[in-house]
């Protein structure tokens, strides 16, 4: 039994339609494209370039470029070529990116100058690596560069290696919002299984034109069949990206379809709703990593055309997508539900996904029994069996016997986050396990506390957090100020908690404190709330 390279997407579509736009990147004020056949021809030049100089099957490469031209047909030629790729993102700071390095133990490194300049100041998780190369400037380093690659590779078809059942393609380091940063272990079958299961979810077309700002999903796009269009921006960090400049590129190319973070999305919606834009071509915008609050989804949606959706895939980077649901049902139905403390609805698990809610523990779990199953309608931590569950995380083996549960052959995933099923079989996501808050009277989930307390029009966003420990933890809910809001503090806590007395879920939250200035939050999402650092400044702490 064989299994095919995700790479072979491409040389389908160069054959299919050589000609049109597979990427379109911001250049010296204007733009340039590299069509399908052209990235076809030059990942087929990388790939036997990287084997020259011994980059070849099974090689661990640590890929440090941003999404640019230069990207794309790197990774395909990494792919074609059987190397691992290694993808870390820079966002989540020096000490846990160098930790990440060293676990991994990379043997080849791809990166821009800057990345450079860093493996050589931090020597020491690079200290196997036997083959670099430089895309920009090569200054003082050895090593290959861009231009000794082409030419290394020389010109002609390329017979890409054929990945045996579950060989690595790639490991994805999580963004550690929630722990520490792990390796997720993908293979071939897991990325062509995430490409068919995103096709086929949100009827994507070849010809079509996205704009992704996080760069797994613009890995996808040439796999789709779409064009990228990649938008001038930071990808490390999505809510600062200008909405004038994503907007311009939407309009520019006639962009059918979009990725981008909740936070991102929040920045454009307050902008096109302020500046009166519209966005007629789009007809999808995809948002994860985050809940979207209902008012994200309200202003995003006054500036699309009647026929177009916002859908929140729910998911993580170790199994992805879940479930779904667009924004016509979460408008039109499940808000309310979120509204009286139910949590957020995230839809129904997609087809071949097999969701399941168990009892909530912090204990590894080494084989599946159907005695972990809750109640129908009990709150659980969620756990997925599907084509897109990876099996393991790299040289972690403590985080992949907590993570993972044997199923005969199969493997099942525990999400960390909890929820459970209403009586239509959607799910409802109640917030990340290791944030519950375990008190003497009882057990609080963050999501369907804070989505009640979120609807104060003076409240950007709250958090739920309790010092102590678990069992006698106390309850202190944290409100971020909307922007504008001209409340005193005194007045702002008083209205919330009044709030909280009229439902059930928060009825017993009494304690609540304004916070100082915006809530610290994740790099990647730039929407996950970092409830440690709060909790630290709840005790006093920094």
């Amino acid at each position: 039994m064989t299994s095919s390279n995700i790479a072979s997407y491409l040389p389908a579509m160069a054959k299919l339609d050589g000609a049109r736009p597979a990427l379109i990147a911001p250049h010296r004020g204007g733009w340039r494209s590299m069509s399908f056949g052209e990235l076809q021809a030059l990942s087929d030049t990388y790939a036997r370039g990287l084997e020259k100089i011994g980059i070849g099957r099974g090689v661990r490469t640590v890929l440090m470029v941003p999404p640019t031209l230069d990207f794309f047909p790197l990774v395909f030629g990494l792919f074609k070529a059987g190397a691992v790729i290694v993808m870390i993102d820079p966002g989540i700071g020096r000490r846990a990116l160098l930790s990440c390095l060293d676990e991994v133990q990379p043997e080849a490194f791809i990166g821009v100058p800057a990345a450079h300049v860093a493996r050589l100041l931090f020597p020491r998780p690079f200290r196997g690596v036997k083959a670099t190369v430089t895309v920009g400037p090569r200054l003082f380093w050895g090593g290959h560069t861009l231009t000794g690659l082409r030419e290394l590779g020389g010109v002609g078809p390329y017979e890409m290696v054929v990945p045996t059942p579950n060989e690595t393609a790639a490991i994805l380091f999580t963004s550690g919002s929630t722990g520490i940063p792990k390796g997720a272990v993908y293979s071939h079958e897991i990325f062509d299984a995430q490409v068919k299961a995103i096709r086929e979810l949100y009827d994507i077309r070849p010809g079509e034109i996205d704009l992704p700002t996080f760069p797994l999903f613009a890995l996808f796009d040439p796999a789709l069949g779409m064009t990228a269009v990649l938008p001038e921006m930071d990808a490390r960090f999505p809510a600062r990206a200008k909405p004038e400049k994503l907007i311009a590129a939407i309009q520019a190319h006639g962009c059918t379809s979009m990725f981008g973070s909740p936070a991102l999305l929040d920045n454009l919606g307050r902008y096109g709703v302020e500046h009166g834009v519209t966005l007629p071509t789009i007809k999808r915008v995809l948002s994860a990593g985050a809940p979207v609050r209902n008012d994200v989804l309200e202003r995003m949606t006054k500036l699309l055309g009647p026929d177009a959706q916002i859908f929140t895939p729910f998911g993580a980077t170790e199994s992805l997508p879940v479930a779904s649901i667009g924004s016509r049902e979460v408008l039109g139905e499940t808000s309310r539900g979120a509204a009286e403390g139910r949590g957020v609805c995230v839809g129904k698990p997609v087809p071949g996904s097999l969701v399941r809610i168990i009892r909530i523990t912090d204990e590894p779990i080494a084989e599946w029994s159907d005695e972990l199953l809750v109640k129908p309608g009990e709150v659980g931590e969620i756990t997925v069996r599907s084509p897109v569950v990876t099996r393991e995380y790299y040289a972690r083996p403590e985080q992949t016997r907590a993570a993972k549960i044997r199923e005969g052959e199969a493997i099942v995933h525990r999400m960390g986050d909890v929820g459970c099923f209403d009586a239509q079989g959607r799910l409802w996501m109640c917030g990340r396990k290791n944030h519950r808050v375990e008190t003497a009277a009882g057990t609080l989930f963050t999501v369907p506390v804070e989505e009640v307390l979120n609807q104060h029009p003076a409240v950007k966003r709250t958090a739920l957090v309790g010092p102590g420990a678990r069992g006698a933890q106390r309850p202190m809910v944290l409100v971020e100020r909307e922007v504008g809001a001209t409340l005193d503090d005194a007045t702002l806590t008083a209205e919330v908690r009044a709030l909280a007395a009229k439902h059930d879920v928060t009825r017993s939250l009494t304690e609540v404190r304004v916070y100082p200035g915006t809530f610290p939050v994740d790099a990647r999402h730039n929407a996950k709330i970092e409830r440690e650092k709060l909790t630290r400044w709840v005790e006093g702490g920094s």
